[in-house]
């Protein structure tokens, strides 16, 4: 089975940084900036040992590209973003269920690799796979039905014609306040037996074998023995949390503030 994995380095004395879940603009953009600022920091502190970066999704509460224009606001952020990836850094993000309208702005303007699927990478010398987690498992189902809808090709040409100030304060009001679609309908620890994207981890291992698995999308950081020698590690969030994760090329870990 040929071997589709991102392979990247981890010199002694660098880290790989993974973050996930920030939801810039909600509920509002001025409750957001404090959090925007806190976010930024980060970036500033990580820019001085990071061999690459992972940001797994829901980096804005409401994304949408038109052909011309893309939502409005996070100048700093995407400023210091562009200053990572000319750096040297590699970015890699991972679409969220909130940004999932991404196109190619990130790639063309920012220079950052962007999936719109979980994917497999060789970090130093472990096996990862890597994706925001939305829509994976057995649970999640209603969302999963939002997203056959979100990401129909009708759908989004619909939403196209819509002007832009019109839509997109639209798309703002649902995110914020449906539950089905912000995913903020479950932030409870449902038992490492019940938790779904732990179970979608152990059915990938009876396929291929990971040492970790790096997820967002629950809101809720964890860090699960799987077995076989693997671990799932859910990130947390920017909102309640402000967690994330770090591998140094002997282990990953969950950090908190």
């Amino acid at each position: 089975m040929p071997d589709h994995s991102i392979h990247i380095e981890v010199p002694k004395g660098k880290k790989v940084y993974f973050s996930s879940d920030n939801h810039l603009g909600a509920p509002d953009a001025h409750s957001s900036r404090p959090r925007e600022m806190r976010f930024l920091a980060w970036l500033n502190e990580v820019q001085k040992d990071a061999v690459a970066v992972f940001l797994l999704g829901d980096l804005f509460d409401f994304w949408f590209e038109y052909k011309t224009v893309v939502p409005k606001g996070f100048v700093r952020i995407l400023g210091k973003l562009a200053e990572l990836s000319d750096s040297g850094i590699p970015i890699y993000f991972f679409v969220g269920n909130h940004d999932l309208w991404m196109k190619d702005y990130f790639k063309t303007e920012l220079g950052i690799k962007v999936f719109h699927e979980p994917q497999a990478f060789h970090l130093g010398s472990h096996r990862f796979f890597i994706g925001h987690g939305d829509g994976k498992g057995p649970g999640d189902k209603g969302y999963k039905r939002m997203k056959k809808v979100f990401t129909s090709p009708f759908f989004q040409w619909l939403f196209r014609w819509v002007h832009p100030d019109i839509g997109v304060r639209f798309a703002q009001y649902l995110s914020v306040k449906n539950k089905l679609i912000s995913g903020n309908e479950d932030r409870e620890f449902l038992g490492e037996d019940q938790e779904w994207l732990a179970q979608y981890a152990k059915r990938k291992l009876a396929q291929t074998h990971y040492d970790y698995f790096i997820f967002g999308h629950r809101h809720l950081p964890m860090t699960i023995d799987l077995g076989q020698g693997a671990t799932y590690i859910n990130l947390g969030d920017w909102i309640t949390h402000f967690t994330y994760a770090t591998y140094d090329g002997t282990s990953a870990k969950l950090l908190r503030p």
